[in-house]
């Protein structure tokens, strides 16, 4: 076994460090959840049983990815199916598992969560419930990789939430995001029946965002420059 103070050194650092931003963002609960990286044939993935709010990287072990651990002491999470399944069918960067509260509320009520507002199309739109099955089983590993077709992000009945994504950063804003939208459709929902995007309104947000290239920053026109 590869020193595990070596090996995949960065990846388990930023691993530790995205676990604890999720539990300062109040995403993660003690144990609950999982976070990992990959790196070309390596996974760094949460250990299991870790608090990963307080995280560490010698808390973070590397498994090849057919789950065979190459480096650290202790165990993996017991979703590493869940984490190395999304991998194999997506050849996705990183996935982010909370037990996020509005995420995991509506998870216990919702059979889809709809396009609400259209940040939601940057994980693909409406966000899919997976049916309900014990943790850490094949079960549940195969209807969530079912519910992430097309999508970046999923639910997961009575149980919480799993995003992916090419980098570890952007795994996490999308956990973040989807916390978010969840909020805002608990709370619309609270005052009515809440409008949803139809596929009309969701191309034109997809247009405009295109047009003019949404979501990054960019220099100011040379024409409107001028007229400073």
């Amino acid at each position: 076994m590869t020193d595990s103070s070596s090996a995949l050194g960065q990846e388990r650092a930023a691993v530790a460090e995205a676990s604890r931003r999720l539990g300062a963002e109040g995403l993660l609960i003690g144990t609950a959840g999982n976070v990992s990286v990959r790196f070309d044939d390596r996974v760094a993935i949460t250990a299991t049983g870790a608090v990963l709010a307080e995280l560490t990287a010698d808390q973070v072990t590397v498994v090849d990815l057919d789950g065979k651990v190459v480096a650290g002491t202790l165990a993996p999470t017991s979703e590493l199916d869940l984490h190395l399944g999304v991998y194999r069918r997506y050849g996705t960067g990183a996935v982010v598992h909370t037990h996020a509260p509005m995420a995991t509320a509506l998870s216990c009520v919702l059979d889809e969560l709809p396009c609400i507002h259209y940040q939601l199309l940057t994980l693909g739109g409406s966000v899919r419930v997976a049916p309900y099955a014990t943790f850490g089983t094949p079960e549940l590993a195969e209807s969530v990789l079912d519910a992430l077709e097309g999508r970046s992000a999923a639910l997961m009945a009575s149980h919480g939430a799993l995003t992916h994504a090419t980098t570890l950063d952007k795994a996490v804003e999308h956990a973040l995001l989807l916390e978010w939208a969840c909020g805002v459709y608990q709370h619309a929902a609270a005052l009515g029946k809440p409008r949803v995007l139809d596929e009309r309104q969701q191309l034109a947000v997809i247009e405009a965002a295109l047009a003019r290239n949404y979501g990054t920053t960019h220099p100011v026109p040379p024409a409107q420059e001028g007229n400073r």
